[in-house]
């Protein structure tokens, strides 16, 4: 630990379960349960800047895509204790966002990076930036003087975050992300073509109609179902916040190398 270089599949999946990314995770079988049944009862919170309507209404629909898409117990009368995401789903959907990363690298397209878990996903955002942008891509810069209520947009090493007392926030909102778009618009700059983001800022751009991709826990059901639905182009499984931030490395090597960027 850390793996040098960049790990082969087998790899990945071993270090992915051992670091608890993928596999037994951290977060609770309760936890996972209490988001979808909220999720599925209107809870706008947990919808994660997308417009779900009615169509997730039935929770056990809900739990279905999370043991397809992500790996978690599909019985729903495991209502307590572990849960689990599967590593090869998570591997599987690197690769699929790698392929939409190469899409992005070929055509020099304009690229949005945006995180509402900081302290994990930071520095799997900065180094996807600073890998496209050496491959042409132009890193989105946005606008100045942007707030919600919860605090002031900002924009470090490339990824835009929300900030508040001089802190970086873990959000689940979609307004800073619709900040972002509405304030590009008002200055009559182009939507960005690609943003890879996490959390509310990738729901809400997919459901503005720009091209995401994004990273979600296994108790963020939306992402997941927006991907099964066509809305977001690809939800990576994992659990968003394990012990150090290193532990994301070798997942961000083996993304950069699919993508061709690395």
């Amino acid at each position: 630990m850390p793996i040098p270089g960049t790990p082969s599949r087998a790899e990945l999946a071993e270090h992915l379960v051992r670091t608890r990314i993928a596999g037994d995770v951290a977060t609770p079988r309760e936890n996972n349960l209490s988001h979808y049944r909220k999720l599925a009862n209107g809870d706008r919170g947990f919808w994660l800047g997308l417009e779900l309507g009615d169509r997730w209404s039935d929770e056990q629909d809900v739990l279905a895509v999370m043991a397809e898409r992500v790996g978690v117990n599909d019985d729903p009368e495991h209502r307590y204790g572990q849960d689990t995401i599967d590593p090869e789903l998570t591997i599987s959907a690197l690769e699929r966002m790698a392929g939409r990363l190469r899409k992005a690298a070929d055509g020099g397209q304009r690229v949005l990076f945006a995180t509402g878990h900081p302290g994990g996903l930071l520095d799997v955002h900065r180094a996807t930036a600073a890998a496209l942008r050496d491959a042409g891509c132009e890193i989105v810069v946005i606008p100045e003087g942007l707030t919600t209520e919860e605090g002031y947009v900002q924009q470090f090493a490339d990824v835009s975050v929300l900030e508040h007392g001089a802190s970086l926030w873990h959000t689940h909102s979609g307004e800073p992300m619709k900040a972002i778009l509405t304030g590009l618009e008002r200055e009559g700059r182009p939507l960005p073509d690609l943003v890879v983001a996490d959390h509310g800022w990738a729901g809400y751009a997919a459901q503005h109609g720009v091209d995401s991709v994004g990273y979600a826990d296994c108790n963020d059901p939306a992402l997941f179902l927006a991907e099964s639905e066509g809305t977001l182009q690809v939800a990576v499984p994992l659990d968003d916040h394990v012990v150090s931030p290193r532990y994301y490395d070798p997942m961000t090597a083996y993304l950069l190398t699919e993508a061709g960027l690395k």
